[in-house]
């Protein structure tokens, strides 16, 4: 009999160590995941890493205009700044899969990403535009591309307008290098990218130019898990602050010389 007792007793103390620990497990995950971060502390946002002047490497550090809207984004939020490379061709794919809490890499909102990610509020504008060798003169209009050879970036807002223009299409990891390749003869006929990043690149000395206007208007946001609508609304908020006291400003005036939130959307074609 005492026996017995005495297996109960352990059995009964075994259970209640199990759910103490099981308790203890349940609260560490909970506050391992404040905001639905992946690590309590850290707000990581990815970035491709190669899409100057906005996200790219130099002196072996990520820097450019996205990561130091996410530093401070992560900042107002009390949270440490953790920047991170990923192909953008499979940028959504791993935000899927958890392996970051967001995207901070100028990923315009479409509804057809917005089915695999919940996006804040813009926080820049461009325009998709056609890019062509300085000393091409064929090409005036989108009319001009028809089976003329197109640089595109895989998985980006630019692929599917340019081929409804060609059927022509050569992929790219990376915009410069692109646009790099218009400079190389029988190598490009134009590139579809940012009429920042073009103009940039002119800056820089790529013998480049634009045709005509803009064709659309796209609205880069920051995108994060689509069930998590707290991180989103959290970083919607803190963008909303450094707006507001001057910070964003500050950041885009040092990359661009000018607010990249100031723009006429009255008769704008926002692509969607």
């Amino acid at each position: 009999m005492r026996n017995w007792k005495s297996l109960l007793f352990v059995m009964m103390a075994t259970m209640l160590v199990l759910a103490a620990c099981g308790g203890d497990k349940k609260s560490s995950k909970s506050a391992d995941n404040e905001f639905g971060l992946v690590k309590k502390g850290k707000l990581t946002y990815a970035a491709s890493g190669v899409y100057k002047p906005f996200n790219f490497e130099e002196d072996g550090e990520l820097t450019g205009f996205d990561m130091e809207i996410g530093a401070a984004i992560a900042e107002k939020m009390g949270l440490e700044p953790n920047p991170v490379t990923n192909p953008f061709e499979t940028i959504l794919q791993g935000l899927v899969a958890n392996k970051y809490d967001a995207i901070i890499g100028s990923m315009a909102y479409t509804k057809k990403r917005a089915e695999q990610a919940a996006f804040t509020e813009p926080y820049y504008y461009s325009g998709g535009m056609i890019w062509v060798a300085k000393g091409n003169d064929e090409i005036k209009s989108p009319e001009d591309l028809k089976g003329k050879k197109i640089g595109v970036v895989s998985q980006s807002t630019y692929e599917e307008p340019a081929k409804t223009l060609s059927d022509d299409i050569q992929y790219y990891a990376s915009d410069v290098v692109a646009l790099q390749d218009l400079t190389i003869e029988n190598r490009l006929d134009a590139v579809i990218t940012a009429d920042i990043v073009g103009f940039e690149a002119i800056d820089n000395g790529f013998e480049i130019k634009e045709v005509g206007n803009p064709l659309w208007v796209e609205q880069p946001s920051i995108a994060v898990h689509k069930d998590n609508e707290e991180l989103r609304d959290a970083i919607d908020k803190a963008l909303q602050e450094i707006i507001d006291d001057g910070t964003y400003e500050e950041i885009s005036m040092k990359w661009f010389d000018r607010n990249l939130l100031d723009i006429d959307l009255e008769d704008a074609e926002l692509l969607e």
